[in-house]
């Protein structure tokens, strides 16, 4: 995704209040008139928080895709630019529809249309939408005969939006591409942004996959495995290093490969298997049994994936290799302790 010479071709801007509580709907009837000099700060603004985001989402419907209402919108915009407006107020007229929940805030609904990205080495137009509820004060300087004067106001920030979406011109058969942000993902209040306005699904991707994967064996060994089998602190640390280097040491992840190389024992590889189509079901997750590794998730797992173990208040021991120089005991008083082999001071 390059965005550095997209451009902001028409935009609108509604007022969204709480429509449980009465709150105000005015919907905008004409395009915002931009300067250029003003679309020029403005596109930044709506575009660059999306670069980092490596999750994509597409449109969806529990009987079919044409009843996606969000979806209708934007393709009619997409096939003739010309229903933009229209549109655009169809769209914000949804989102009040959905803005029910009491702790929903007010603010302002940013409809806007760019083009010139390019996605996927095509270059599209995209659509975001975006809900601005927080102000930010700033003060205005006031120029006096003899002195300067200040005046207190509140605004938008120019630096950040509550929440967005970017949706590319791109797969449309399918849903659409999209890229979401939730300020306040957690929470009932905020799901009605992505489950009840949007509604979009996760695409499966290779970053997707390998996240799922390694979320699913990090709760796999700290939450499930010492209620089926006897195993120290020490144990479980040797296997979240074993798994995290198992997908920093390949290129590809193949599960059977996986499971030998990080449980071992059958009795728990049957076990982290169950554990691992448990946690599929109730969470609606498609992960193959053979996929490329993603470097980025990698990473962003690795912060995790904790190897201290902790004792009192008084130490933290970071174990990153091999368990087997290390060894837990209990003195004749009941004092417990650790012993610990190495071979270097460093």
């Amino acid at each position: 995704m390059i965005l550095n010479n997209a451009t902001i071709a028409q935009h609108t801007l509604h007022q969204i209040g709480n429509k449980s509580i009465e709150g105000r709907f005015a919907p905008s009837k004409e395009l915002t008139d931009l300067s250029d000099d003003l679309k020029e700060k403005l596109t930044p603004f709506y575009l660059n928080k999306f670069f980092t985001i490596p999750d994509r989402y597409k449109f969806s419907h529990v009987t079919s895709l044409q009843y996606n209402e969000v979806y209708n919108h934007v393709s009619a915009i997409f096939e003739n630019p010309e229903n933009f407006v229209e549109e655009s107020k169809n769209i914000a007229t949804h989102l009040y529809e959905k803005s029910i929940h009491p702790n929903i805030k007010a603010g302002e609904f940013h409809v806007v249309r760019f083009e010139n990205i390019e996605y996927n080495d095509q270059i599209i137009d995209a659509i975001g939408l975006y809900k601005t509820e927080d102000k930010s004060g700033y003060l205005e300087v006031l120029e006096k005969s003899k002195s300067f004067g200040l005046n207190y106001k509140e605004g938008i920030d120019i630096n950040k939006f509550d929440k967005g979406c970017l949706i590319f011109n791109y797969g449309k058969e399918n849903g659409y591409e999209l890229v979401v942000i939730d300020k306040q993902s957690k929470g009932e209040e905020t799901k009605y942004w992505m489950d009840e306005f949007l509604t979009v699904v996760l695409i499966s991707t290779e970053f997707t996959q390998t996240n799922e994967i390694l979320s699913i064996t990090k709760n796999y060994i700290t939450k499930q495995l010492a209620d089926e089998f006897d195993v120290s602190k020490t144990d479980k640390i040797d296997l979240l290093n074993r798994s995290i280097e198992y997908f920093k040491t390949h290129q590809s992840f193949d599960k059977n490969e996986f499971e030998e190389e990080v449980f071992h024992f059958p009795e728990m590889i049957s076990s982290f298997r169950n554990f691992d189509q448990q946690y599929r079901t109730e969470n609606e997750v498609e992960i193959g049994d053979q996929f490329d590794i993603s470097p980025i998730a990698v990473k962003k797992q690795a912060r995790v994936f904790k190897s201290v173990l902790k004792l009192d208040r008084n130490f933290h021991i970071y174990i990153h290799g091999d368990k087997t120089l290390i060894e837990r005991g209990i003195e004749a008083d009941g004092r417990k302790y650790y012993k610990i082999y190495f071979e270097n001071e460093l």
